[in-house]
């Protein structure tokens, strides 16, 4: 089976890496239930296999899943052939919490943290393998120069870990980039303390222009108001922790108010 470009397919190859992955979900006492995306040629698989919770894999290409039939007869019905994407979760997992697992393509990371963040309630911990970049931009602090939309949105409900690097030797074909797992684990506290869709809207707006100061970028919520003369406003977007984001929030909504 050859990688196609189309799916953003690299195959893994080294078994000790993929038996590392499969360990680094550390709370399966808490879910019935493994998910995982983009299995290809099952080399996570089968150590996924191994572990308690009950386990089924969506993988897009149907070439794969002709392929995951035939070398993994154990899978049975377990095998969703679609896109992870457009996929209905609850409906998947029976609306049973599950960890979420997968060598993620590269070219839709980003989209499957933020289905992560949809569905929330259902997945009390990720891990996963992303391009570096992406991945220390996940977990990154306040103050780094990675830490953007994606930091703030999914450190508001998840605590993260960098786990490990992998290098593009590790994989058929290799990749231009390295990689980097990370596991994801939900924050007991789901109660952000402000209104999310705005919470998301002041974010994406602050990182739209990241070099500029808030005063500048929320003009957009707050044009003419004295309040963006205050001391947070002079801060730029990447020095503002979560907790500085939801504050920034319900002053705009209390402002939206009068």
């Amino acid at each position: 089976m050859k990688a196609k470009k189309s799916y953003g397919q690299h195959f893994l190859t080294n078994e000790a890496i993929c038996m590392e992955i499969a360990d680094s979900l550390a709370k399966m006492d808490q879910y019935p239930l493994i998910i995982e995306v983009g299995p290809g040629q099952g080399m996570l698989t089968k150590y996924l296999l191994k572990k308690e919770p009950e386990l089924i894999v969506v993988e897009a290409d149907r070439d794969m899943v002709r392929y995951l039939q035939q070398n993994y007869p154990e899978l049975k019905q377990q095998i969703a052939p679609a896109d992870f994407l457009k996929l209905d979760l609850e409906q998947l997992s029976s609306k049973r919490s599950f960890g979420l697992i997968g060598n993620f393509p590269y070219n839709i990371s980003s989209q499957i943290l933020f289905k992560m963040l949809e569905h929330k309630a259902l997945i009390p911990e990720m891990v996963g393998m992303f391009q570096k970049e992406v991945a220390q931009r996940v977990i990154s602090p306040p103050g780094s120069k990675v830490y953007g939309v994606i930091s703030v949105l999914i450190q508001a409900y998840y605590s993260g870990e960098y786990l490990f690097d992998v290098g593009p030797e590790e994989f058929n074909p290799p990749p231009k980039v390295q990689s980097g797992v990370i596991r994801l684990t939900r924050k007991k506290n789901q109660d952000l303390g402000c209104d999310y869709s705005l919470f998301r809207r002041v974010v994406k707006q602050a990182f739209s222009q990241r070099r500029k100061m808030l005063r500048n970028t929320m003009k957009l919520f707050l044009k003419g108001d004295p309040l963006l003369e205050e001391d947070l406003f002079r801060e730029r977007p990447e020095q503002l922790s979560v907790e500085a984001f939801v504050k920034l929030s319900n002053l705009i909504a209390e402002r939206e108010k009068k």
